[in-house]
């Protein structure tokens, strides 16, 4: 089976992170973020996936110049100009001759549903499209799904007011799809799959849904990417965590440096009395010595000085230099 990743936008809610390379890209536990995706796509059979790509695609094709990701064989398609979500599926699917039912997920989307159940329930219901749903929380930034008790989709509600959504279910940003979806979709323009296939699907009664409720995250933000490094440092299956951090062997930290639930990625240096605690270090950071750093993201080669405060949540850009004795809390944004 084929599988569609959708990694075109340009992650504006991770930036200043973003402005360097795809979100996609960003490490999580030492990989770049989509190697866990296609990981997880190939414990289910998936043999070959077509990454649609917009935003900084040459970030990908230069990462894996062989065309194999996480044992995964790999289609670049890039769209000509922004396809939206819809837009873009079809543009991949065509461009690569997708003619099989094959399988759609967001790129930012890290998950251990059972994927494999939602194909075999999309072909038991003769379906168009088929989608994952979640439980949460907090359905307001997501599309809520509502449906009938043989899973096929009533409505369609993307992002409504928390206090008026009519269910916690939302769409998990991973579908099954007959290629006959493709005709629904226009050649050209932009098109939502959210806003406009998926309600049409659902009005002629095409569009069926099937629940889950196991782990699942939406790492588009800080405070998600964050989440998503802290439970894979609390899963004790996960490799190469020690004591609730996870240093890479090419890291250097000062023996009185105090580290807590953090990665501490490959060329790191942390300095002598320094505290890193709920944070990810991306490659090549240098942290001064006393800094404090607290659930933050440190970009890539970035410098913290000496007796610098970073608290929850600051993101620090790609070779920024952060002055000594800085202080900075809140969604502070340093580039």
């Amino acid at each position: 089976m084929r599988a569609i990743i959708l990694v075109g936008g340009e992650g504006t809610r991770l930036r200043p992170l973003t402005y360097e390379m795809p979100k996609q890209m960003l490490p999580l536990l030492g990989r770049p973020f989509i190697e866990h995706v296609c990981e997880f796509l190939a414990l289910h059979g998936v043999s070959e996936v077509v990454l649609s790509l917009g935003y900084k695609p040459d970030s990908f094709v230069e990462a894996y110049p062989d065309g194999v990701i996480a044992g995964v064989r790999v289609d670049y398609v890039t769209e000509p100009a922004p396809l939206d979500t819809a837009g873009a599926i079809r543009f991949a699917a065509v461009t690569a001759g997708v003619s099989d039912t094959f399988v759609v997920i967001n790129g930012d989307i890290y998950t251990d549903f059972d994927l494999s159940a939602l194909v075999a329930f999309h072909q038991e219901k003769k379906a168009v499209a088929t989608i994952s749903l979640q439980p949460v929380d907090d359905p307001s930034r997501f599309g809520v799904v509502l449906t009938d008790e043989d899973g096929r989709v009533l409505s369609f509600i993307e992002k409504p007011p928390r206090d008026e959504a009519p269910t916690n279910l939302i769409n998990a940003g991973t579908y099954v799809m007959d290629p006959s979806v493709l005709n629904t979709i226009p050649s050209e323009g932009r098109v939502s799959v959210e806003r406009e296939v998926f309600p049409a699907l659902a009005a002629n009664g095409t569009l069926f849904a099937l629940p889950a409720d196991s782990y699942w995250l939406d790492s588009g933000t800080p405070v998600s990417f964050l989440r998503g490094s802290s439970d894979l440092l609390a899963n004790p299956s996960t490799p190469g965590v020690i004591d609730g951090n996870w240093l890479h062997p090419e890291a250097s930290v000062d023996p009185s440096a105090v580290i807590e639930g953090s990665v501490i990625d490959r060329h790191c240096v942390v300095g002598a009395n320094a505290v890193v605690r709920n944070a990810i270090l991306m490659p090549g950071v240098v942290v001064g010595d006393g800094a404090l750093i607290d659930g933050s993201i440190i970009g890539p080669r970035a410098l913290v000085g000496a007796g610098a405060s970073l608290r929850p949540t600051c993101v620090v850009a790609a070779n920024y230099v952060v002055p000594v004795a800085t202080v900075a809390e809140g969604d502070a944004r340093l580039a």
